[in-house]
Formats: C-alpha cells, sequence, structure tokens
C-alpha cells in the first residue's frame, strides 16, 4: 500500500503544532505573516508584497515581490527579509495556506524559522497580521494601490511608521523599542 498523498502537499504543520509559548505572545521569536495584494496597471494579474509581524512586539517587515506571487520568489525574499534577525527571534512563522509557501521548506532551511500553517478560511489565528494588514490599508488602499510602483526603500518607510507607532498593547512603548530591546539582549 502506498503512502496517502495531502491534496496540499505543501502543508505539514498545522497550527495546532506549534510550541505553547507561542500562544501568551511571552516569548519573542514567533512571527505571523501573509500577502498584501494590489492591483497591476492595466488591470492584468495582481501585485503583492508580504507582510511579517512579531506577535510579541508587534514589529512589522515588509517585503516586496517585484516578481510576484510564486512561492520559489517568495520563500527567498522572506528568508532574505529575516535572515538578519538573530536565530532567537525566528522561532516561528505562521502563514495562511496558500499556495505561495508551497516550497515553505527552502525557506525553514534558509532561516532554521519553521512554518505552521493555519486552519482553513481562519484569518483570525494570525491575529496580529491581519490587524497589521488593516493599518496598512491605510497607506496602500485595497482595489486601487499597485505594489510594482513601490520599492523597497518605499516599503521600509512604512514600516519604519508603524513601528514608531505607540502601541497601548505595548504600555504605550512602540514596536521598535520593543525589537531594538529585544536586539540588544540578544546581541549581548
Amino acid at each position: 500500500a502506498g503512502a496517502v498523498r495531502s491534496a496540499r502537499p505543501w502543508v505539514n504543520l498545522r497550527i495546532a503544532d506549534r510550541p505553547a509559548e507561542v500562544a501568551d505572545r511571552a516569548v519573542p521569536g514567533h512571527w505571523e505573516g501573509d500577502l498584501l495584494e494590489g492591483v497591476r496597471r492595466g488591470g492584468r494579474g495582481g501585485s503583492a508584497i508580504a507582510t511579517l509581524v512579531e506577535r510579541a512586539t508587534r514589529f512589522v517587515i515588509l517585503v516586496g515581490l517585484p516578481e510576484g506571487k510564486v512561492s520559489e520568489h517568495v520563500v527567498s525574499q522572506l528568508a532574505a527579509a529575516m535572515t538578519w534577525l538573530p536565530q532567537r527571534l525566528r522561532a516561528s512563522l505562521t502563514w495562511d495556506q496558500g499556495v505561495e509557501m508551497a516550497r515553505h521548506r527552502d525557506f525553514t532551511i534558509a532561516t532554521d524559522c519553521p512554518v505552521y500553517f493555519c486552519d482553513p478560511h481562519s484569518p483570525w489565528q494570525r491575529g496580529s497580521n491581519e490587524n497589521t494588514n488593516g493599518l496598512l490599508r491605510q497607506y496602500f488602499p485595497k482595489g486601487q494601490f499597485d505594489f510594482t510602483t513601490i520599492d523597497q526603500a518605499g516599503l521600509d518607510h512604512v514600516a519604519d511608521e508603524l513601528n514608531d507607532r505607540p502601541r497601548m498593547t505595548l504600555g504605550w512603548a512602540t514596536p521598535g523599542e520593543k525589537m531594538t530591546q529585544l536586539l540588544g539582549v540578544a546581541t549581548t
């Protein structure tokens, strides 16, 4: 008898399999990610960026996807965006079940960061990321913004603005301040 193959072979780490420490946000280094999709000039195809949010600090990283949503490109761009972080701040990444992460194993090999997948049709399982994507729509209106018109420097500027915004959930500290504290601890 042959092995039963999943209808979605890229999904093998379920959100239920994440370490318990992820749930209470006390341990930093656990990330949520998603694509924020836009339009493309001329109406053909779509454009997108990847959004990453660290659960404990709410720190945001925006990742340009100039070559589109092809999995090989998405995972290489995500890996490049996260490798500056110390290993202890790359504990896990939670993503939805989109095919853009079909090559998640390549991401894990490059970053030593496992990828966990949400249950189908359950965006609330990445609540920090969904909230951040809502904030990003203030900058990039849904159905109106073409992400091919903004470069990585422009995305970094928007991320810096979000990371400098005080948050009640952080005792009115900013995500940038919280990440700076973690990096100070992580590099000593």
